[in-house]
């Protein structure tokens, strides 16, 4: 069975790292991208199985993002994480209204990611 791709999406070098790395120690592909709008084609091009997506990056956000994925039929049934250090509950709802599978807000702990992205998977 190939490895399943997760594609993190955040302009922060150091949250890039962090994430990608504990993905990678887990057993993921990852793929890494710094900003929204190359993203988009990334995911239309090489189909990961989940996207963790930032919320505050310059240009695009990830809630735009995230909503121009899910209305394209190429990349709809992506599931996306919304990983964000916007901690209110009226950010979570949106990202939700977005068409986000969850929402986690950083620091993430490395456990709470690991286990949010394989239900999150399992479920998909």
């Amino acid at each position: 069975m190939s490895r399943q791709r997760v594609m993190v999406v955040d302009d922060s070098p150091t949250e890039l790292k962090l994430l990608g790395s504990t993905l990678r120690e887990a057993g993921f592909e990852v793929l890494l991208e710094s900003d929204a709008k190359r993203a988009i084609d990334a995911a239309k091009r090489d189909q990961p199985n989940l996207i963790l997506m930032d919320v505050v990056m310059p240009g695009l956000n990830g809630f735009q993002a995230t909503r121009t994925l899910k209305r394209d039929a190429q990349t709809a049934g992506i599931p996306i994480i919304v990983v964000s250090s916007k901690a209110q509950e009226t950010d979570r709802l949106w990202a939700l209204r977005q068409g986000a599978s969850e929402y986690l807000v950083k620091p993430v702990l490395a456990d709470n990611l690991l286990q949010t992205v394989k239900r999150v998977l399992d479920a998909a």
